[in-house]
């Protein structure tokens, strides 16, 4: 029986239009055209012997094979990048200062810190978890090399969206919130202190849809949040990623809430040209929050992906 061997390269292709959400980009970030880029997908469906994506308007979503196919499109381009960052920079050295939002701290920071320590033994990284004004205040310092933020709309110099996350209400895994729409109270919300983007999203579509709400629980911390929404104190406001066992998503209709809109996610550089070693910890970054996203965020919430729009 004839094995199939896929094409690295066309796995590239694939893995980095599904990363940018458009193949046109993907072909201008890889140096290629447009038809090459898409003689490329249909090589992979050829290879795969099934439909990788599905029609969606003017968009490209992938199928259940797609989805299949793009995890382990991941899985080995990071084996097959980590393999020649060993073999060919093994003497990188020096340090890096890496910052991230608290969402990312158990979730994509061990993983990002396991394999660029695994391919890069001699470089030193500084993590620091914190804020988003303290991460964009430090990048633009010159205080850290990279930092993972949520997109408030402010651009620093060397910045770049990463991803589209749709923020949701959160309540606790177990037990319920003391709330319901028709009880006339105020809905009790669990926030991080001033100033937070969820909740000043969340407070708005309240607003908006002529819902009363109140503070119920303010944290300085991601860790007090949880505990708080866990113990039903009110209903709290992030993003799937990360979230711990203790609390899940609430469906917005079912619970007489509004939608929320989605948040960007933003990779920020204290420099346009970083050294070898930052730059690679960008690349591995970018890898390791688009694996966490498609995780965390079921295929049909996410954005089907233009074709060459």
């Amino acid at each position: 029986m004839r094995r199939t061997i896929f094409d690295l390269d066309v796995l590239r292709t694939f893995a980095t239009g599904m990363e940018l959400g458009n193949f046109a980009r993907a072909a201008d970030r890889l140096g290629r055209s447009t038809s090459a880029v898409s003689a490329q997908l249909k090589k992979l469906e050829e290879q795969a012997g099934t439909p990788i994506f599905r029609k969606v308007g003017r968009g490209l979503a992938l199928t259940d094979a797609g989805e299949t196919m793009l995890a382990y499109a991941r899985r080995l381009l990071e084996l097959n990048d980590e393999a020649a960052a060993a073999v060919q920079s093994i003497e990188l050295e020096g340090w890096v200062r890496l910052g991230l939002q608290e969402d990312f701290g158990e979730t994509v920071l061990p993983d990002v810190l396991g394999r660029f320590a695994r391919a890069h033994p001699k470089v030193r990284i500084e993590a620091r978890v914190v804020r988003n004004v303290e991460l964009i205040e430090r990048v633009t310092t010159g205080k850290l090399d990279l930092a993972l933020a949520w997109s408030d709309g402010t651009l620093t110099p060397h910045c770049e969206k990463i991803a589209e996350v749709p923020m949701c209400w959160i309540g606790p895994a177990e037990g319920a919130v003391d709330w319901t729409l028709d009880s006339g109270e105020p809905v009790p919300l669990a926030s991080l202190e001033a100033p937070c983007l969820l909740r000043t999203a969340a407070t708005k579509a309240l607003d908006t849809a002529g819902i009363p709400w109140r503070l119920a629980f303010v944290s300085p911390s991601l860790g007090g949040l949880w505990a708080a929404t866990a113990a039903g104190l009110g209903i709290s406001i992030r993003t799937p990623i990360g979230l711990p066992r203790k609390v899940k998503p609430v469906v917005a209709e079912a619970a007489g809430l509004p939608e929320l809109p989605s948040l960007g996610l933003v990779l920020h550089r204290a420099e346009a040209d970083p050294g070898p070693a930052t730059a690679r910890l960008a690349s591995i970054m970018l890898q390791a929050v688009q694996e966490a996203v498609a995780d965390a965020v079921p295929s049909a919430a996410r954005p089907a992906a233009r074709a060459y729009a």
